[in-house]
């Protein structure tokens, strides 16, 4: 069950968007694999530094998920797994791991922004997420490059 923090979002930005889709029509989830990290990147979102974000494309299709899609409202957790925004997906372009570009890496807004970065972060966060499943991280993985906007906050 989600945090009360979910559920009261959601009604609040329903106020002011009596046209938002229903509760069960949106995801709910914190970025990155640690609480620290899931409070370090809404921070960013919340500052407007962060528009982006990355994930491995074979873990939609292993996990039975569908992949986000322009029009698709996600409720933001911090590390403790309460409510900080709401997002709304903006754009979603899958590519192998090593065509993402420098423009992508740096609406992810993480550390220098830079491309060198992003491709070094998001290395080790996705060989950890191969290891995980018994494989091996390859450079032609496909990323799901996803960006999004801050409707509620």
């Amino acid at each position: 069950m989600y945090h009360e923090s979910v559920v009261a979002m959601w009604e609040a930005y329903k106020k002011v968007n009596p046209n938002a889709p229903e509760f069960e029509k949106f995801d709910v989830w914190a970025f990155g694999s640690s609480k620290e990290g899931a409070d370090e990147l809404a921070a960013l979102v919340l500052e407007g530094i962060k528009t982006a974000t990355a994930s491995n494309y074979a873990l939609f299709e292993l996990q039975g998920e569908q992949v986000p899609y322009p029009g698709l409202y996600n409720i933001i957790l911090n590390g403790d797994g309460k409510a900080v925004a709401i997002i709304e997906t903006t754009s979603v372009e899958i590519v192998p791991f090593h065509e993402v570009s420098a423009d992508f890496a740096y609406l992810e807004g993480e550390g220098d922004r830079s491309l060198q970065y992003w491709r070094d972060v998001h290395e080790e966060f996705f060989a950890n997420e191969w290891k995980a499943i018994g494989q091996e991280f390859d450079e032609n993985m496909l990323v799901v490059c996803e960006g999004f906007k801050v409707v509620y906050k």
